[in-house]
């Protein structure tokens, strides 16, 4: 199963050109940057394996994703949820309908006990030898590589273009992909820019350091652009999963300008902040890297819908 090498196009949004990186293109099942993130697991031989175990929300990408690689590896999903939306009980849609169809056991810890899913699983499920364990989203050190191998394909692809400056793009919810992915193009003269979709910058910070902590010596004098990616922020509180009718217009004008359909859930606010971002910066071709997650926009859409109905149209 080959997880590389996926093409790059070139496309115009406004007015800015840029470049992009098809990860939505690595696999029917298994892409973007949690196939990235979760890479190694198809390759490590790992025979005492039975049961991936990890947690977080009922639609996330990384359900499917888990889904797709416990499928493909012979093993059980079990993914603890707080709860399942009794709308989505009813109306399976999204990574939560592919991720069933695949065999994963969705549980809900609200009808178990008064803990959230990773304190759950901690204090009673006790993952054994025969389990692996994964935290929410993909954010570990078993990550590195996958990003790692992304990050030398966009050197390679870079190498064969005119001499120029560049900047890659992509949105954060752990800050996983973007901080590896800055550990690797930085000393290429390469920058990473992201932005917060889950939390703040303090938050993303935390994130990034939590990592930096678990996969090498942090090196204390090192300055904030040399130890991270280039962070900016919304000016006001932009809540992770809440709707909002910009985030909505703006990918479906990248859709209209580019022909390619984005995720949803992140993408939209990095182009927000980059349409206002980029003019006050020095000049650098973009490159941006697709985050995948498309499945996810099934449930996406038909939120969309009940929320705001025909005056998004």
């Amino acid at each position: 199963m080959k997880l590389a090498d996926s093409p790059v196009t070139v496309h115009q949004f406004d007015e800015f050109p840029f470049y992009l990186k098809r990860d939505d293109q690595l696999h029917a099942q298994f892409s973007g940057n949690k196939a990235r993130k979760f890479m190694p697991l198809l390759d490590q031989a790992l025979p005492n394996i039975q049961t991936l175990i990890c947690y977080g929300s009922a639609q996330a990408n990384s359900l499917y994703s888990l889904a797709a690689l416990a499928n493909l590896r012979g093993w059980q999903l079990e993914f603890y949820v707080d709860h399942v939306p009794g709308w989505l009980k009813q109306n399976p849609n999204g990574n939560y309908r592919a991720a069933l169809a695949l065999g994963a056991q969705i549980i809900e810890t609200r009808t178990l006990s008064d803990l959230p899913p990773k304190q759950y699983i901690d204090q009673y499920r006790h993952p054994d030898s025969h389990c692996l364990m994964l935290e929410e989203g993909g954010r570990s050190p078993i990550a590195k590589q996958g990003v790692t191998a992304l990050a030398n394909e966009l050197i390679n692809w870079i190498a064969r273009q005119p001499d120029q400056p560049w900047r890659v793009a992509l949105p954060s919810g752990t800050g996983t992909t973007a901080l590896y992915l800055h550990q690797t193009l930085a000393p290429h003269g390469i920058e990473v820019v992201t932005c917060p979709c889950v939390g703040d910058q303090d938050y993303l910070l935390e994130q990034f350091d939590q990592l930096i902590g678990q996969t090498q010596p942090v090196a204390h004098n090192q300055t904030p652009a040399e130890r991270y990616p280039t962070i900016i922020s919304p000016s006001s509180k932009h809540h992770f999963g809440r709707l909002y009718a910009e985030d909505y217009r703006i990918w479906r004008q990248l859709r209209a300008q580019t022909e390619v359909e984005f995720d949803l859930l992140y993408d939209p606010l990095m182009w927000r902040l980059l349409r206002h971002w980029l003019p006050t910066q020095p000049d650098k071709s973009l490159l941006y890297i697709h985050q995948g997650g498309l499945l996810g926009n099934e449930s996406m859409l038909a939120r969309y819908q009940r929320q705001f109905g025909h005056s998004l149209a």
